[in-house]
């Protein structure tokens, strides 16, 4: 045998099992990111308030996919084909409850029904009943509104969290849910005392649908009338409910209403234009965040928004 050959054959052959060696490992590595994503816990979240919550509490341990888009009505918004299929490989839903989610309510039950975990988490948070208007004796949904029920509500989605989600570590998320009751806490003192600026005989709300029913409990405001006189957007006001509730401002010297930001004031203008009665038609983030940048991309700056416009609608009315 040639020499030169047999130490050539010597040279490569291990120049060919290290290649060898690093394409398998280079395969092994990326079909091991390829499973890592693909198996990567994950949380279902349909509305975009709780969306922002959640993720606060949740923080890296998981995937968090929120259903409802900037902007959207709650009460309204649909979902496609891929994002039903979502909820049904989720680990964990988060829902609102007490009827808000009117479109994809069957979703959700479908996904429970083959043993997906969902928390409903305004039935956890000492949820109100309507006491007027169409939607009377039935639980209100908007719990939101009032920031201690949302500090209430981090506590309940972190234990589902720890309790649900595969390798999610409870510590992290239970600091994670603490550091965010922290603000909400802080959020609490912060709207009460800009709102204790206001006159008590100032704190009215007239509102487009019923919507600030838990703020108006926490912060001891009268909730005078709504110009949808019930709980959901998808309902109408017909021409006696106008009457009445124009009837309400004028003895109540109400001179703003406060009109959902994520549907149109036109039901305001309507009351404005047709009542007589000289009232200011105040925007506010009442159901939906907003995109970056718009006013409203996170709970705490919706709150902080609101607070300030409620307080400044008031205070010049």
């Amino acid at each position: 045998m040639n020499l030169d050959s047999t130490h050539a054959h010597r040279r490569r052959t291990p120049r060919r099992l290290l290649l060898a060696c690093l394409a398998g490992v280079l395969l092994l590595g990326v079909s091991g990111c390829a499973g890592s994503a693909k198996d990567r816990p994950s949380v279902v979240v349909t509305t975009n308030i709780l969306g922002d919550i959640t993720r606060n509490v949740v923080g890296d341990e998981a995937e968090v996919t929120v259903l409802m888009r900037a902007d959207a009505d709650p009460h309204s918004f649909g979902i496609s084909a891929p994002q039903a299929a979502s909820i049904e490989q989720a680990d964990l839903i988060v829902h609102n409850g007490l009827g808000l989610e009117e479109n994809i309510l069957r979703h959700v039950a479908a996904a429970e029904e083959a043993g997906v975990a969902t928390l409903a988490v305004g039935e956890g948070v000492d949820p109100l009943t309507y006491t007027a208007g169409e939607s009377a004796d039935q639980p209100d949904p908007h719990f939101w509104t009032d920031p201690e029920r949302v500090r209430k509500a981090v506590g309940l989605i972190a234990d589902e969290v720890t309790a649900h989600v595969r390798g999610a570590d409870g510590p992290t998320v239970e600091s994670n849910a603490s550091a965010y009751a922290a603000q909400l806490t802080e959020l609490t003192a912060w709207m009460r005392k800009q709102f204790d600026e206001i006159p008590p005989s100032q704190r009215q709300l007239v509102t487009n649908h019923h919507v600030f029913g838990y703020l108006a409990q926490r912060f001891r405001f009268r909730i005078v009338g709504a110009v949808i006189p019930s709980g959901t957007t998808l309902a109408s006001p017909s021409a006696s409910d106008l009457k009445s509730l124009a009837t309400a401002i004028g003895t109540a010297g109400v001179k703003a209403v406060f009109a959902d930001s994520s549907q149109p004031d036109r039901l305001a203008q309507v009351l404005k234009r047709e009542s007589g009665i000289d009232v200011d038609v105040v925007p506010l983030f009442s159901e939906s965040l907003t995109a970056k940048g718009k006013g409203a991309a996170t709970y705490l700056e919706m709150m902080r928004a609101n607070t300030t416009s409620i307080a400044t609608g008031l205070d010049t009315a």
